[in-house]
């Protein structure tokens, strides 16, 4: 046998325990040593990579599992007690915080925040700017960018889900659901991702005791849409519509239409666009209230939970800042809309049209500003002190698990509670909508 053959069949042959060491002589960096020393089950070390960006402090030793071929990166990675990381397959996770007993079977997530028991299945995708909130989860190959999915959310297999907020359900039994092959279609023909949909709201969402919504398989929706609680979208449709008042089984027929030109960077209309963008900024910033005004109770008891609320406000920071990017990119191509549409409308152009054009492209700087004041606008008083005093009192009596909590407040809390959302989302629509009159 030649030496070289001899010499890999037994580099291939056990170690004999003697000479084996400590995790030292063969862990791949003092990283990996250290998190193993301190209590974190890694089975197979060697397969395991950890950036040396990455604070092991902010790994928590308790009950957290990484399985084989996991990589982690990031100054600003979190691991909260319980997580399991790869357990059908490598994880790769960069600058993403996990909540207590959060699950990532397999995939990459980067610049995402899970919440306590928020769950992903194998050959996942999540890019940068996703906030999964308590036991949201999604089953195998799943695509998410900037997706908000409020408690119980829960998303089938091979799913494209970018540039949408989804709410509805009370509990982990009745949750809303995206049935498996699902796309919300977000970016246009016109290269525009103005586009983000609501399916639910912030308003009721938050209060966890709307009605779910079903949308189902082999679907999708076209954004920007707007879906209330209690609808079901049928299987098969491309829903193309909006049904904020919800409670409707949609079955997507709608009149053939003839095949037409298509004249690049020419928009027909822009009024439904433009007012589901600001509803959804709207929105956004209603939620980031409510992360900063009640959802701040529930993560002082640690460093870890207050870094995985801080990791939460970031994400929608990053939302409400891309939204408004891409609102502005929309109102910035009413010019060539304009012209284009006179060229080829002639006499027969809508002066109504034009007009909702003109507004949103000559006022876009002054509802940019009008976004930014809004942010810091935290609502009615004497409802929000309301509703805090309910909180307060519920945290008191029952504990300060975030979901009891709310599910544990009254009707009326509950009512006190979203109205006083709603005059954040009023607020701001009202300021927007100022500067788009011929939208009214």
């Amino acid at each position: 046998m030649e030496p070289f053959l001899i010499r890999s069949i037994s580099s291939c042959l056990p170690v004999e325990p003697e000479k084996r060491g400590n995790y030292m002589d063969y862990n791949k960096n003092s990283l990996l040593t250290a998190l193993i020393e301190k209590g974190v089950k890694i089975p197979n070390p060697s397969s395991v990579e950890i950036g040396e960006g990455v604070d092991i402090n902010l790994i928590s030793s308790e009950d957290v599992t990484i399985h084989s071929g996991c990589k982690i990166f990031g100054k600003k990675t979190l691991i909260m007690p319980g997580v399991k990381l790869g357990g059908r397959s490598p994880v790769t996770i960069k600058n993403c915080q996990l909540g207590k007993n959060v699950e990532l079977k397999g995939g990459y997530f980067e610049e995402s925040t899970f919440l306590d028991s928020a769950n992903m299945g194998d050959g996942a995708e999540v890019r940068e700017g996703c906030l999964l909130e308590e036991e949201a989860n999604g089953a195998h190959t799943v695509g998410l960018k900037q997706t908000i999915l409020l408690p119980f959310v829960t998303l089938g297999s091979l799913i494209n889900f970018c540039d949408i907020l989804m709410a509805g359900g009370t509990s982990r039994a009745n949750h809303s659901e995206v049935g498996s092959s699902y796309i919300h279609f977000n970016y246009t023909p016109n290269q525009d991702k103005a586009t983000a949909s609501l399916i639910g709201d912030v308003v009721q969402g938050v209060m966890l005791n709307r009605p779910p919504i079903f949308l189902g398989g082999q679907g999708g929706l076209v954004g920007p849409s707007r879906i209330g609680y209690g609808t079901i979208i049928a299987a098969g449709v491309i829903y193309r519509g909006d049904c904020p008042q919800g409670h409707k089984l949609l079955m997507g027929k709608e009149p053939q239409k003839e095949d037409m030109d298509f004249y690049p960077g020419l928009y027909w209309s822009v009024k439904r666009r433009a007012t589901n963008c600001i509803e959804y900024i709207a929105n956004i910033i209603a939620l980031r209230q409510w992360y900063l005004i009640v959802r701040v109770k529930f993560y002082q008891e640690s460093e870890m939970e207050k870094l995985l609320y801080e990791g939460a406000i970031e994400k929608l920071e990053i939302i409400f800042n891309e939204r408004v990017k891409r609102f502005k990119a929309l109102a910035n191509k009413m010019e060539k809309s304009i012209e284009l549409y006179k060229s080829i409308m002639g006499d027969k152009a809508s002066e109504e049209l034009l007009n909702q054009k003109r507004e949103l492209f000559e006022n876009i700087q002054e509802m940019e500003n009008g976004f930014n004041e809004c942010q810091s606008y935290s609502g009615d008083q004497k409802k929000k002190d309301e509703f805090l005093e309910n909180i307060d009192a519920t945290i008191q009596k029952i504990g300060n698990d975030y979901i009891k909590v709310i599910q544990n407040l009254n009707q009326n809390n509950l009512e006190v509670g979203a109205s006083w959302l709603l005059s954040i989302v009023e607020k701001t629509r009202d300021k927007i909508m100022k500067y788009l009159p011929s939208f009214i």
